[in-house]
């Protein structure tokens, strides 16, 4: 959807007609349909299933399988990245590479190339990487928010890619699930607020602006509300389980981010791996037609999530027409899409996929194409390179510093420990985590998984701000156990979750690791002011911690610009954030939220001191 300016003509009753130009709502996608069907009604069979196909570059048997099989989209996962290396030249010639393949097909419709871009263009060397989401929940600030997702629109785009799988809108209720930092928060307010934020921010006025994105609404419906133990995969806890509850409470809590990104003019939806009741929502007819398109009208496409099909029952063809029959238009089949087109075919020649359900699928995939200008014979299909200059730029990499500073949530402060002097004669800093980018970025980074250590260049861990911000005076010393700190004027430790990401960031007891508590024990027995920082996609159980911190900061995971802890810390910025999660001060407090009569946190949703 995008929003246009329009001639107006406002009646009135006995006065005559006013005409007027205005700039009006997001323009309706059906409105392109005058030119969807057009290029509809010259299209094969073959090429329409292949818009309706999309699979992952890595498991491409060829590169002519794009124009072979007429392939509508290609995405990179997680792990994905080209074969020549991760870089930003290697990522812009993969991409350009693919597009001039699908040109050269009867029709020449350009590819959409989605990939997760879910806290910048985190898959590339060298991209800023912003907050997770949960940070930018307790930053409140969708103007923030809109900005941040514009410029990963810009860092995308400077690869050639025009579809990030973005905003995630889920609720998590249960933050023993692994991609709870993927939520803004765990009410639904939030949510819907910030979620519309982030699809102005990739999407912007005009689909066709160059310099922005495809946004993705996902993961539709629930993923944030199964059950424990209800999932069937890695460790059998949450990811991909059972969301049960009754349709109305399904509304009024995991719904509320769809109204809006649709309302924002989103164009397309990822349903999740999970179900709601039983039935895996990639086959739910209830909530991919009746609810999602035709009671809120939404008129974008839908994508699968990875491999998602797999998951429902019966043999491959019967999989592949239960989903599409519920209203499924574009399947994300990373390895099988030879298989899939095989079977998406036979299953229209037979009937078992009528005819009007493929017609519809591709007609909201051309319709978003359109939209987008990619059919637009004026405009390059191909990567402006003229970008790179701005990517994992100075100018980029400070709006993410102040994205940093604004989600940091200060939960203690006793005895004047914050803010830091930057004239003291010593700071002691301790911690696995005070040096490491990778700690600092979490999952989806580089990796699907994430990982420790120096992941990608420009970024400046915890230790290295804490060293640039101090006076020339100022001795700051490191030890990662804590040790050593006698003597110091304070002592800041950076402790709290290594990455991880879906499945595999799934806990069942959300602890501190023993060398955390050891660390804070080691610190505090040199009888200084110690101020803790955690590192974490969740709030964790700090029982342990916080009672021997002067003050305890909740950063989250803040992505690659540590000097934004800094600007915090010694008080050049106060703090703002405020809870967008409800901190337990036990495991039996996981799960239970404002209203619950055993509603009983160590820090209620919304808290949040300053200096």
């Amino acid at each position: 959807m995008v929003k246009i300016r329009f001639a107006a003509i406002l009646c009135l009753a006995g006065l005559g007609c006013l005409i007027a130009t205005s700039a009006s709502g997001p323009k309706k996608l059906s409105s392109f349909d005058p030119q969807v069907n057009a290029l509809l009604e010259k299209m094969t069979l073959d090429e329409k299933v292949g818009q309706m196909t999309q699979p992952d570059q890595t498991f491409l048997k060829s590169d002519a399988d794009i124009a072979k099989y007429y392939l509508g989209s290609v995405l990179s996962g997680g792990d994905s990245d080209p074969k020549e290396g991760n870089s930003l030249e290697a990522w812009t010639n993969l991409i350009d590479r693919y597009q001039k393949r699908a040109l050269e097909t009867r029709l020449s419709i350009p590819l959409l190339y989605g990939v997760d871009a879910v806290h910048g263009h985190n898959n590339v060397l060298g991209a800023v990487v912003f907050p997770h989401n949960i940070g930018l929940g307790s930053t409140r600030n969708p103007a923030l928010i809109e900005k941040i997702e514009r410029i990963t629109a810009v860092e995308v785009r400077a690869t050639g890619i025009n579809w990030g799988f973005a905003p995630c809108v889920t609720v998590p209720r249960d933050i023993r699930w692994g991609r709870t930092y993927e939520g803004y928060a765990e009410e639904p307010d939030g949510v819907k607020e910030l979620g519309a934020a982030a699809v102005r921010g990739l999407q912007g006025d005009d689909l066709a602006d160059p310099l922005r994105v495809l946004g993705c609404a996902k993961h539709y419906a629930g993923d944030g509300g199964t059950a424990y133990g209800s999932s069937t995969i890695g460790p059998h806890l949450l990811d991909q389980g059972d969301t049960r509850l009754d349709e109305k409470t399904l509304r009024e809590i995991h719904l509320q981010g769809y109204i809006t990104t649709i309302r924002a003019g989103v164009g397309s939806i990822m349903p999740s791996y999970s179900s709601w009741n039983g039935l895996k929502c990639s086959g739910s007819k209830r909530l991919l037609t009746e609810i999602l398109k035709d009671e809120l009208g939404f008129e974008g496409f839908l994508i699968s999530d990875y491999g998602a099909i797999d998951a429902l029952s019966g043999d491959y063809k019967h999989k592949i027409a239960m989903s599409i029959n519920a209203g499924m238009d574009m399947v994300m089949v990373p390895e099988r899409y030879r298989e899939f087109i095989a079977r998406l075919k036979e299953a229209a020649q037979d009937g078992t996929v009528p005819m009007a359900r493929i017609d519809d699928a591709v007609r909201r995939i051309l319709r978003v194409k359109i939209a987008m200008g990619l059919m637009d014979k004026n405009h390059s299909q191909l990567a402006d390179r003229k970008l790179w200059k701005q990517f994992g730029s100075a100018e980029h990499r400070a709006v993410a510093r102040d994205a940093v500073r604004q989600s940091l949530v200060l939960l203690k402060n006793e005895h004047g420990a914050l803010p830091l002097a930057k004239s003291a004669k010593r700071i002691h800093v301790g911690g696995k985590s005070a040096d490491d980018l990778g700690n600092q970025c979490g999952g989806w980074t580089i990796t699907w998984q994430g990982s420790s250590g120096n992941v990608t260049p420009g970024g400046t861990t915890i230790l290295q701000a804490i060293k640039k911000a101090v006076s020339k005076e100022t001795k700051v010393t490191f030890a990662v156990d804590g040790k050593g700190a006698e003597g110091a004027d304070v002592g800041v430790l950076v402790i709290g979750e290594t990455p991880y990401a879906e499945t595999n960031g799934d806990r069942r007891d959300l602890s501190l690791a023993p060398e955390d508590v050891a660390a804070v024990e080691n610190m505090k027995a040199a009888g200084i002011p110690v101020v803790v920082i955690l590192l974490s996609g969740r709030p964790m159980i700090v029982d342990k911690a916080i009672d021997k911190a002067d003050a305890f900061v909740a950063a989250w995971l803040p992505g690659t610009e540590g000097d934004g802890v800094a600007d915090v810390l010694f008080g050049d910025y106060k703090p703002s954030g405020k809870l967008s999660f409800s901190w337990p001060r036990s495991m039996a407090q996981v799960g239970v939220h404002r209203g619950d009569a055993s509603y009983d946190p160590l820090f209620q949703y919304g808290y949040g001191l300053s200096y």
